[in-house]
C-alpha cells in the first residue's frame, strides 16, 4: 500500500564524517536503569481515534540523560496516519517544554508499507540541516522509527504481533548519511535503549482536567518497579510541594510497567512529576518525568 505526500525533490549530498555509524545497528549508549534491573521496550501503540497521531519527541531526564517520548497530538484525519506523524515530528513543536526535536520541515515526505512489516520512508534531504553530533543523531533516528511504527500501530495498519522494521531512504536512494552521522537504508527496529525508563502518558502537558478526581497514568521500563510522585502546585514559575506518594509499576506481562493513581484536586495549576526510587538509597530521584495540567 503506497501513502503518498508531497512532493519535491533535493538535491543535498551530505560529506559523511568519521565515526559514521549504521541505522539498523545504533551503538546504544544511552544509560539505562541500574544494572541487572529487568527492563523492557515500549510496546507498540493500540488503536487510537484517527485524528490523534503518536508522535514522539526527544528529552532530557534530571540526570541529563536523552530518551525519546510520546505525545498524541491532533491531526486532519484525511491525511495518511504515518506520513501525518511524522509531519508534525518534522515541523512542529512538542506541547511539552522539556521536548524538543532536531528534524526540519522537509519539502518531500512519503511513506509505504510492504506485507512484511517493514515501512519505507522517502525523505528530502532538507529534514536534515541541523548540526548534530553523533549520539543524537541516532536518538533522531531512532524518533523517527518509533513515530512511524507508533502511527502505523495506532492506525491498524501493520501487524503488531510481528516486528516491524523501518527503511529510511532520501529522495528515493539508500546510504543517505543522515545528520553527517548515520548511514540509512538498513531495515530498522525500535531499539529498547532509547525510550524513557520514566514517562507520564496522562495527563498531557497543558491538559485542562474537571474539579474532582484527577487520573495519573504513565509507564515505566521496570516492570514492577517501585516510582516516587509528586503533586506541585504551580504559580507561574514558583512550583509548591503538594502531595506525594508511592506507587508500583505493573508487571502483567500484557501490559508491562504501567502505572496509576488518583488524587482528588480543587481548581489550581499543578505539575505532577514521577521518577523511579533510587536502588542505592540516594537522595536524588531517577528518570524525574513532568506534566504541567491545570485543574478547573
Amino acid at each position: 500500500m503506497v501513502l503518498p505526500a508531497a512532493i519535491a525533490l533535493s538535491g543535498c549530498v551530505a560529506t559523511p564524517q568519521p565515526g559514521i555509524t549504521d541505522a539498523g545497528t545504533p551503538t546504544q549508549t544511552v544509560p539505562g536503569p541500574a544494572a541487572g534491573t529487568a527492563t523492557t521496550s515500549a510496546p507498540l501503540e493500540s488503536a487510537q481515534a484517527a485524528n490523534k497521531a503518536p508522535v514522539y519527541w526527544i528529552g532530557r531526564s534530571n540526570n541529563n540523560n536523552v530518551f525519546l517520548y510520546r505525545e498524541f497530538r491532533d491531526v486532519n484525519e484525511q491525511d495518511n496516519p504515518i506520513t501525518r506523524a511524522l509531519r508534525v515530528m518534522m515541523s512542529e513543536k512538542p506541547l511539552d517544554p522539556d521536548f524538543f526535536t532536531p528534524w526540519q520541515n522537509p519539502r518531500k515526505l512519503a511513506t509505504s508499507i510492504s506485507g512484511k512489516n517493514v515501512i519505507t520512508v522517502d525523505v528530502s534531504a532538507d529534514a536534515f540541516n541541523s548540526n548534530v553530533d553523533a549520539d543524537m543523531a541516532e536518538r533522531a533516528i531512532q524518533q523517527l522509527v518509533y513515530t512511524a511504527t507508533a502511527a502505523g500501530a495506532s492506525a491498524g495498519l501493520t501487524d503488531t504481533g510481528q516486528q516491524i522494521q523501518v527503511v529510511i531512504l532520501v529522495d528515493g536512494h539508500t546510504d543517505y548519511v543522515a545528520f553527517n552521522r548515520v548511514r540509512l537504508g538498513s531495515p530498522t527496529s525500535r531499539s529498547a535503549g532509547m525510550v524513557a525508563p520514566v514517562w507520564i502518558i496522562d495527563p498531557q502537558e497543558g491538559t485542562g482536567l474537571t474539579e474532582g478526581t484527577v487520573k495519573i497514568s504513565g509507564r515505566s521500563t521496570v516492570p514492577g518497579g517501585k516510582l516516587r510522585w509528586e503533586i506541585l502546585r504551580a504559580d507561574g514559575a514558583a512550583r509548591t510541594p503538594y502531595l506525594t506518594g508511592n506507587v508500583t509499576a505493573g508487571a502483567d506481562a500484557a501490559q508491562p510497567g504501567l502505572f496509576n493513581f488518583s488524587l482528588n484536586l480543587g481548581r489550581g495549576n499543578y505539575e505532577v512529576r514521577v521518577s523511579q526510587l533510587d536502588p542505592e538509597g540516594k537522595v536524588q530521584d531517577l528518570y524525574v518525568d513532568t506534566r504541567g495540567f491545570t485543574v478547573k
